[in-house]
């Protein structure tokens, strides 16, 4: 995709998250710049006279999560506090947001705020307990709010709902890219004038009998922790979280005053035609490249690259490659690294945890660090910030993800525009 020259340019106002390794956008962060891991020993999968079958240690868990007084502010949105973990996990990233961005919400002119939020499994945590209750305790009904609580577009309904969003409100659901199209698709809604905010991201929260199970079969996951391009790697840590962003026009947020945190530069998007599970270096490729022409921006400008980084053998060999491929001899300048060797893969909201990591990166002047990488593969060797982190001048960062199915996606972030 390549921006018209007339299209408004679109600005993040707010930002906001809850992780395996941090309940804010402070904690987050600092986990990441300190190299603070929240993938820890799983605390519980499905019901006990089954967990003999699943043989996954750990995870990326959000302890202590107290839902009710995280969304003690809720106040339209009725249902809500009887809907599903990954809608509030959703809803507390979303306050986290809306505060910073300072928006007055619900708008004075709803029809111009859209709400677009990814999720690859949406609320399939509530469909297990379903069937539990009904095959296996022999419950005559199951809870009345089960179908809504298991939509992959509850999350977005219930921001639309409290926010009173009048706009577009829909849930973007394409596996590990979903808050990836997400963002795009809101940010596409303000560049050509439909709306002027839109709160966009992902959520996921599916660390279950099933989807575990089920990610055990496919032979992804990792016994002890999550080592994105290290030689001994050995796959990756399944986690859950949510990450919001409020993008706005950039003229809508100058005419209220509002701080500016990012642009929204550029974002490309492939699909991968010959394998469900992994994509082609080329077409991911493709990808990176068509963010920069979308972004009208050389590849030399791309200080800092959040990698797709999901810790197995192959994809992160396929990535490599990608990124050479899209960068050629000006590789070795780019800073890389996969944060999900410390917040784990989030699945359809990874996206968005890694945009707030790129955002901060260019605020701190810092690149967070793939910790695990202690050892060398030839066949990844690329800067991938092994162990620690480093300070460096950010002025414009790449979030990378390749997702299964085949669905390559890239999102560059700069530097707000100077004020004028």
């Amino acid at each position: 995709m390549e921006t018209d020259r007339n299209a408004r340019r679109v600005v993040v106002t707010g930002m906001g998250v809850i992780a395996p390794n941090g309940q804010t956008v402070p904690e987050f962060w600092s986990s990441l710049r300190e190299g603070r891991s929240g993938i820890r020993p799983i605390e519980h999968v499905g019901p006990a006279h089954l967990r003999e079958n699943v043989t996954v240690p750990v995870a990326g868990q959000i302890r202590g999560f107290d839902y009710k007084a995280r969304l003690a502010h809720v106040h339209r949105d009725k249902i809500l506090l009887h809907s599903e973990r990954y809608s509030w996990l959703a809803a507390a990233a979303a306050h986290e947001a809306i505060t910073q961005s300072g928006l007055a919400l619900p708008s004075s002119n709803p029809e111009r705020v859209a709400v677009v939020v990814g999720s690859a499994l949406g609320g399939q945590s509530t469909v297990e307990t379903a069937s539990r209750d009904h095959f296996l305790s022999r419950m005559k009904a199951t809870h009345p709010l089960v179908l809504v609580r298991l939509l992959a577009s509850s999350a977005a309904a219930h921001l639309g709902i409290e926010y009173g969003a009048k706009g577009p409100v829909l849930g973007m659901c394409s596996a590990c890219a979903s808050a990836d199209h997400a963002i795009m698709l809101g940010r596409d809604y303000i560049r050509e004038g439909l709306v002027d905010i839109a709160i966009v991201g992902g959520t996921e929260s599916a660390i279950n009998y099933g989807i575990v199970l089920a990610m055990q079969s496919l032979g992804v996951l990792t016994k002890d922790t999550c080592r994105p391009f290290s030689a001994n790697r050995t796959g990756t840590a399944l986690s859950e979280g949510a990450g919001i962003l409020v993008i706005e026009s950039l003229q809508h947020a100058r005419d209220r005053g509002a701080k500016c945190l990012a642009e929204v530069c550029g974002a490309g998007m492939t699909a991968s035609t010959n394998d469900l599970i992994n994509t082609d270096p080329e077409t991911a490729a493709h990808a990176l490249k068509d963010a920069m022409a979308d972004a009208r921006l050389p590849t030399s400008s791309i200080d800092y690259l959040n990698a797709f980084g999901v810790g197995t053998r192959k994809s992160d060999l396929l990535e490599t490659q990608a990124i050479k491929i899209a960068f050629s001899e000006g590789v070795s300048r780019i800073s890389v690294s996969s944060t999900k060797s410390m917040h784990g893969y989030v699945m359809g909201a990874s996206g968005a945890l890694e945009a707030v990591a790129c955002i901060k990166s260019i605020e701190d002047g810092f690149v967070p660090p793939t910790i695990g990488l202690d050892q060398n593969d030839p066949d990844c060797d690329l800067d991938f910030t092994p162990k620690f982190g480093r300070a460096r001048t950010v002025n414009y960062s790449l979030s990378l993800t390749l997702a299964l199915g085949g669905m390559n996606t890239a999102l560059i972030y700069g530097r707000p525009p100077a004020k004028g």
